[in-house]
């Protein structure tokens, strides 16, 4: 008789982000399954929409770095994966995978866990609080950049006893599709936006911190109009600074010495992605530090939309270049404007084709579905061994 699996998959808070997302799809992929599925959290904007019929939720600390909360996770975890049965625990940061390690220690059950980001580290305790990402029977990495990255900053924490293997993030492509853009919503969203038809649009997501390379951006705006007598384009910096003030001011200074100020947008959220993408006619990845995947460039191809991307991290791996967008140099805000200028001199039809081919990439490699198959194979593999 073939053991069913019971995956309880913890993360910190279940937002909007890439691996909560990942944890959101794979939690009711497998419920599809008929698996049992389950997710420790601490809360999340997420959270709503998960369909309790089918994934239990278990709301505790796990988004705490406290010793003592930690030690109280392990006991409150533990618990859990004797009363649900669960016979995998699948870790996806760092703290709560403190507390999923030593539970499964307790309990006997098999430790999984994705190692998200390049996560920093200045001395040694900090790596070795790291390195709880390598504890666990199998290691997932969401792109060949991190699996590298792993190997070598981590090789010391490597056994040849656990696994280490790249699976790689995916997106809905059903959701992310021009296929259901409503042309009412469209216009909607223009008129709140404020955006005007006949200018071209280009579309910058993420959050306001540094590291997404803002600053780099707005630079190469003003070097488009000043070197290339660029002028007939509208730019939307759309993320939330999640209360970084500073940095927000700063770019609004930045935007006002260049007088970009009718040039450039700040949204602060949006609800419908998708809709976003669908009003631009390029969108901008300008991260100055390497992304582990780079959900922008994934998302803006599904919707049929050219990639300028920064030539680090992920980005290297999803974007096609010169075929479904551009990979430029990253702390060069003269490369980005250089290649800005290269698209904005496209056709209607050259931009369709470019799109074209992003879609086609995506939905070949970065599906969602492949994700979640992926890492049920995998869970059928360590139950079998």
């Amino acid at each position: 008789m073939t053991t069913k699996i019971n995956v309880l998959q913890v993360i910190p808070k279940l937002g909007y982000g890439g691996a909560e997302t990942g944890c959101y799809d794979i939690a009711h992929y497998l419920a599809e399954q008929e698996c049992g599925s389950y997710i420790a959290t601490s809360g999340g904007e997420l959270l709503k929409f998960v369909k309790k019929n089918k994934v239990g939720v278990f709301k505790i600390p796990v988004h705490s770095k406290n010793p003592v909360l930690m030690l109280l996770n392990v006991i409150l975890l533990s618990f859990y994966i004797l009363i649900k049965k669960i016979n995998i625990v699948h870790a996806r940061s760092r703290a709560p995978a403190w507390s999923c390690y030593l539970a499964c220690l307790i309990t006997s059950r098999i430790f999984v866990t994705t190692f998200h980001g390049t996560y920093n580290y200045k001395s040694k305790i900090k790596k070795f609080y790291n390195s709880v990402m390598l504890k666990s029977k199998l290691t997932i990495a969401g792109s060949n950049f991190i699996f590298g990255h792993i190997n070598e900053n981590y090789s010391e924490y490597l056994n040849k006893k656990r696994k280490l293997r790249v699976i790689f993030r995916g997106i809905n492509v059903d959701y992310f599709s021009q296929k259901n853009i409503s042309i009412l919503k469209q216009e909607k969203l223009k008129k709140e936006w404020l955006l005007a038809s006949n200018k071209f649009t280009i579309l910058m997501p993420g959050r306001l911190t540094y590291w997404k390379g803002h600053e780099k951006f707005i630079e190469a705006l003003n070097i488009l109009i000043e070197d290339y007598n660029i002028t007939n384009f509208q730019a939307i910096l759309l993320g939330s600074d999640q209360g970084r003030k500073v940095y927000t001011k700063k770019l609004y200074s930045l935007v006002e010495r260049y007088s970009l100020t009718k040039k450039i947008k700040f949204i602060s959220h949006c609800k419908e992605m998708p809709l976003a993408y669908s009003l631009a006619d390029v969108v901008v990845s300008a991260s100055i530090e390497p992304e582990a995947f780079g959900r922008v460039a994934v998302e803006s191809q599904s919707m049929g939309k050219p990639i300028i991307a920064s030539n680090i991290g992920g980005s290297k791996e999803t974007v096609l270049n010169k075929k479904s967008g551009y990979l430029y140099k990253h702390d060069d805000p003269r490369d980005l404007a250089k290649n800005l200028n290269t698209v904005i001199q496209l056709n209607q039809e050259e931009l369709k084709l470019m799109g074209n081919e992003g879609r086609k990439n995506i939905t070949k490699k970065f599906d969602v579905e492949v994700m979640c198959d992926s890492n049920l194979r995998e869970y059928r593999k360590l139950l079998k061994n």
